[in-house]
């Protein structure tokens, strides 16, 4: 998956939700590949145990308990992989939700202004915290977590999350574009439905309709984002900023 061997060996991947789902694979993938990994969640015992296996597979393990909806400690989340490792070669903003699904008309408050916190604002605040390092070093990839559904819209079930996938994706050609020539590429993964604890707030039903758009016949596993976020880092795809990456099984725009 990468242009040169071992040259995940000893570089640094700072990786936001990686208690679970596609975190957690993205992590253990990086791992193999001999990478140093900040392991941050604001499920401290996931963390943990992520960065735990992170260095049982065969890289180097830090975990910390983050919340990404505050500038603090997505700062303080940086300079503790700088610190620990001595500088920061990949981002990660794999931390997000739709916390629930709705129908447009009962989106309330509380829901839109969190799930812009998290996926939104998380993005934007650890992004924020780790270009300057980047700059400083000359080079540097950041991966965020984007969404077939910014395409889709989310009717009848989560307008809320498309929405904000719809923002993390403008903000990914915006970063991409804005420091393309200064060493740093910026894009996003939108999967399909993925088979992670994310789907928890999907009723029995659901999950079978959308298996049923998907050509594949499945959804997909989170080990099969975390090898494109692999191959997105890696220096086999040097010349692809500023753009999303679909993972679907075929399942197209229904």
């Amino acid at each position: 998956m990468v242009g040169s061997p071992k040259y995940f060996q000893g570089k640094t991947a700072v990786i936001t939700g990686a208690a679970s789902g596609i975190g957690y694979a993205t992590a253990l993938i990086f791992a193999r590949e001999g990478a140093n990994v900040l392991c941050s969640d604001l499920n401290e015992e996931g963390a943990a145990r992520a960065a735990d296996e992170v260095n049982e597979s065969g890289g180097r393990g830090l975990a910390a308990r983050v919340d990404v909806t505050s500038r603090e400690q997505a700062a303080d989340m940086i300079q503790r992989a700088k610190s620990e490792f001595g500088g920061i070669d990949f981002l990660f903003n794999s931390a997000g939700s739709a916390f629930r699904r709705s129908k447009f008309l009962e989106i309330d408050d509380d829901l839109w202004e969190k799930t812009f916190d998290l996926n939104v604002k998380g993005v934007l605040y650890c992004t924020q915290a780790a270009i300057p390092g980047m700059l400083e070093a000359g080079k540097g990839v950041i991966v965020n977590m984007a969404s077939m559904a910014h395409r889709r819209g989310g009717p009848g079930i989560s307008v809320h999350y498309a929405s904000a996938k719809g923002a993390v994706q403008t903000m990914t050609l915006g970063v991409g574009r804005e420091f393309a020539n200064r060493g740093i590429r910026c894009m996003s993964i939108s999967p399909g439905p993925i088979d992670t604890p994310f789907q928890d707030i999907s009723s029995a039903e659901l999950r079978q309709t959308m298996a049923e758009t998907i050509p594949m016949g499945r959804f997909g596993h989170p080990e099969e984002i975390g090898e494109m976020v692999l191959f997105l880092c890696s220096d086999a795809c040097e010349y692809l900023t500023a753009d999303t990456v679909y993972i679907n099984g075929g399942s197209g725009w229904r």
